[in-house]
């Protein structure tokens, strides 16, 4: 019944930017998160938002490039990607929940996105 809708995916060059979406179906979370997957590899933390503080985390791999940010009366949060890499290439899925866990881990989440498509060519 919580569905969570993200977009903003595309294919891109390297150095350009998108701005991914997350519509959290106007319900409150206390953290919203961004983990990625590329071919092959381990669905991956990427960066996340609290509910309460604002606080926000980043994986190491896109600190300074990639900034969350949350629009309340959009019920939206949003993963700005700037300065896109090939290596950033990957399903890119938006993720909630209520518990007051670990930011970082996937066993966190309660909710899922079905994932948005970034392809950075090089």
């Amino acid at each position: 019944q919580v569905q969570l809708v993200e977009s903003g995916g595309g294919v891109v060059q390297a150095g350009s930017s998108l701005r991914l979406s997350c519509v959290t179906a106007g319900r409150t979370f206390s953290t919203v998160a961004w983990f990625r997957q590329a071919p092959g590899k381990a669905r991956e933390f990427v960066s996340a938002i609290r509910g309460s503080s604002g606080n926000t985390f980043q994986a190491d791999s896109v600190r300074g490039r990639f900034t969350i940010v949350r629009d309340n009366a959009k019920n939206t949060v949003y993963l700005q990607m700037n300065s896109l890499k090939p290596e950033d290439t990957a399903v890119y899925h938006c993720a909630a929940t209520n518990r007051g866990a670990s930011a970082y881990l996937r066993t966190s989440y309660d909710y899922w996105g079905q994932g948005t498509q970034v392809t950075v060519s090089s």
